[in-house]
């Protein structure tokens, strides 16, 4: 069985966070993901069709251990959703400001 790595809200730190929306690809993601009522398969919030899976394997490790997302398995699919709870928790306002600065909202 697979285990994902969730850090709690509190090992959640500023410098990971911004690292991991430091990629073009990440910051993607994390805007297909962000004000979704419902978890999105890996493939739904890819921000490119023909990204190697491993490629995008990775990409969702690295938004997983930096505290943005949380991702379940159902069935053979990895579900992902934005922790956006925890992450206005420890640092308010911060995803809203990324993606104003990005292009978005």
């Amino acid at each position: 069985m697979v285990q994902f790595v969730h850090p709690a809200a509190d090992d959640i730190t500023l410098s990971g966070v911004l690292a991991a929306l430091s990629d073009p690809a990440r910051l993607s993601i994390v805007k297909s993901l962000i004000g979704q009522k419902d978890c999105m398969s890996c493939t739904e919030a890819a921000p490119c069709p023909k990204m190697a899976k491993s490629t995008l394997s990775n990409h969702f490790r690295i938004l997983r251990e930096a505290g943005l997302i949380r991702t379940s398995k159902k069935g053979v699919e990895h579900r992902n959703e934005i922790r956006e709870a925890d992450i206005n928790a420890r640092f308010p306002g911060l995803l809203k400001t990324v993606l104003k600065f990005s292009g978005d909202v």
